[in-house]
């Protein structure tokens, strides 16, 4: 709720010592959004120390030839509270010989001072017991009190003078041990032991005599320990003289303390946000800074900046804070982590510097998508491959981290896959193998194309698209297929009773007369579909030859009448795969000058010709039967619907 409450008794003298004012700084800090404030709480003195003395007893030594009306002052009490509850009055016990009288001092104290009223008679009474009471200003009044103890002597009717009231100094601090602060200087206008004058702290705390010592004899005041401007700029206590009847004077003593660079700032990183989001925008405070130097003036004033390459500057804030902010666009693929070093240097002379090391950490937001090793793929399958064949390996990255860098694949479209049918391709949605679906035919498909999409785990998710083209390649499946001379449709009878192809060759022909030319095609490609011919199979062999590229067929010499009229020949059709495939052709050449002389050999049937040609009659003549018995029931039909109309 931002309540400030207090977590252990506070204690103001503890705290602050005699200072007037008391208060304790800090710095409170609040999120969302990141601030810092400055926080003064000034504590207030309440009446809760009683007034002392720095001895149970003040002892006097007061001789008997002192005229009335003399003055002895006596010592102060101390009050460790501030203000009206440290402003002291006093009392004394009531005495027909004394009285008591408060003398005011520079810085408003009231010194007390014994006065005698009468003369003293040493041989009537030799000494006096009184009660001295200190009484503070508080609502809550405390009081203190000593005993005062007059001893009356003969004659000391001259107390120590000092040569001044308050004696002023101005020390450095770390000053050495033993250092000369100032010297006291006291007069006593008697002589022999009543003038030897010695020289103390009147009612001091602890603290004065811990960093200062009086000589005694000389009145000077020293160093007792090394004095630090930042604990305490000043001094005030007072000394007294006190010459050998037991006569006491009191002066005050002033310390200024001047300040020297000996503090080097003090950097305290208050608050880190690290990791930050690398899209924090410009000017957000990732850190606060609290630079204290203890000094003061110039020695005090301290300057801060960044050391080190980073999108980061430092901004002055109030009460001696400072905000580190973002300078620029910060980018995690770039740079997870930035270590700058803040400097603090004051103006002193020589000046003082400290440092502190920032490491600020970004962390990722999905700002990339996926890439691509490569914007288009090319892979290259033999036809008739394995169902789930590895075909290719994709990979994209993505330069950021985490899930946000988490990438998957899959296929976001193309020629792949029709709708309806099982696509060609599958890609493994992790590792980005894209396996075959089924086995390819490059007869059917040589190359086919598709659209590969990679896609971070981010949210939003990114993602990017790269070409896969998938090129098949041939292997030699298919046999070449002969288109010339045709070969026969089908078998049985039928088949049989076809008269095959024939060429007619003149038997004036020469050498190289062209008698035909084989036709064949393969569906294969490339040296798959390369043709060879060869005659493999003749009735007379070295009467006819083929080409080997061009299947063409020809007279190897000049026909003569010993060769038979009718001719066979099987050309052998062959591919230059491996293995190779190959088909066959049967030719029927007839050697004769025309077509006339040919027909007789044509006309010679082949053996079973008679009995297919009996079966065809057979048949012709049911099916003629069958017409004739369907045209005469019509007509009965007909007739006999005409006579009853």
């Amino acid at each position: 709720n931002g309540n400030l409450y207090v977590s252990e008794r506070l204690d103001r003298e503890e705290l602050c010592g005699e200072s007037v004012s008391c208060s304790v700084s800090f710095e409170a800090m609040v999120h969302n959004p990141l601030n810092v404030f400055h926080v003064d709480v000034s504590i207030e003195d309440v009446n809760d120390n009683s007034p002392t003395f720095s001895k149970a007893a003040l002892v006097l030594e007061i001789g008997e030839l002192i005229p009335p009306g003399t003055r002895f002052p006596l010592e102060m009490a101390r009050d460790a509270d501030v203000g009206s509850n440290s402003q002291l009055t006093y009392q004394l016990t009531s005495n027909p010989s004394f009285s008591l009288t408060l003398k005011e001092n520079p810085d408003g104290s009231q010194q007390p001072e014994l006065v005698l009223e009468k003369a003293l008679d040493r041989e009537k009474q030799s000494s006096f017991e009184l009660v001295l009471t200190a009484i503070d200003g508080g609502d809550l009044v405390r009081s203190g009190t000593v005993q005062v103890l007059v001893n009356v002597t003969d004659a000391n009717d001259n107390p120590p003078v000092f040569s001044k009231r308050v004696y002023e100094a101005r020390v450095a601090e770390n000053l050495p041990t033993g250092s000369l602060v100032l010297q006291v200087r006291a007069s006593d206008a008697d002589a022999g032991s009543n003038g030897r004058v010695s020289y103390s702290f009147s009612n001091v705390p602890d603290e004065i005599r811990e960093f200062f010592s009086v000589d005694s004899e000389s009145g000077e005041v020293r160093t007792a320990n090394s004095l630090d401007f930042e604990e305490r700029s000043k001094y005030s206590f007072g000394l007294e003289a006190r010459d050998g009847g037991g006569l006491v004077s009191h002066c005050k003593v002033q310390v200024d303390v001047t300040d020297d660079n000996d503090n080097a700032p003090e950097i305290t990183i208050l608050s880190l946000s690290s990791p930050v989001p690398e899209d924090a925008p410009v000017g957000t405070v990732v850190a606060l800074l609290k630079v204290r130097d203890k000094d003061s003036g110039e020695n005090g004033q301290v300057t801060c900046e960044l050391s080190g390459e980073a999108p980061l500057s430092i901004v002055a804030s109030s009460g001696g804070s400072y905000k580190v902010v973002t300078a620029s666009a910060l980018d995690r693929e770039q740079a997870a982590e930035h270590r700058v070093t803040v400097v603090a240097r004051d103006r002193g002379s020589p000046a003082l510097w400290s440092r502190a090391e920032l490491v600020l950490e970004v962390s990722d937001v999905n700002d990339n998508a996926p890439v691509f090793e490569e914007a288009a793929y090319s892979a290259y399958v033999r036809e008739n491959n394995a169902a789930g064949a590895l075909v290719v390996r994709v990979s994209a990255r993505d330069a950021d981290a985490g899930a946000n860098g988490l990438v998957t694949y899959w296929v976001a479209g193309g020629s792949a896959g029709a709708a309806g049918a099982a696509p060609l391709v599958s890609v493994e949605a992790r590792s980005g193998a894209v396996y075959a679906q089924r086995s390819f035919d490059y007869e059917q498909c040589r190359e086919f194309a598709l659209t590969l999409r990679a896609q971070d785990g981010g949210a939003p998710a990114r993602s990017s698209t790269a070409t896969l083209r998938v090129f098949v390649l041939d292997e030699n499946d298919n046999a070449p297929r002969v288109l010339w001379p045709a070969p026969a449709a089908g078998a049985g009878p039928a088949a049989a009773a076809e008269p095959p192809a024939f060429e007619v060759v003149p038997r004036s022909a020469e050498a190289g007369y062209l008698v035909a030319k084989v036709v064949a095609v393969d569906a294969d490609a490339g040296r798959n579909a390369w043709l060879s011919y060869e005659l493999v199979q003749a009735s007379e062999p070295a009467l006819f030859r083929v080409g080997l590229h061009s299947g063409e067929v020809r007279t190897a010499r000049a026909v003569s009448d010993r060769d038979a009229a009718k001719q066979r020949l099987v050309a052998l059709v062959k591919d230059h795969g491996q293995p190779a495939l190959s088909a066959t052709a049967t030719l029927h050449v007839v050697l004769a000058e025309s077509l006339q002389e040919a027909l007789p050999e044509l006309s010679e049937r082949p053996p079973g010709a008679d009995a297919a040609a009996e079966l065809h009659f057979y048949l012709v003549l049911a099916l003629a039967l069958l017409s004739a018995l369907l045209v005469l029931s019509v007509a009965l039909a007909v007739l006999a619907r005409l006579r009853r109309a």
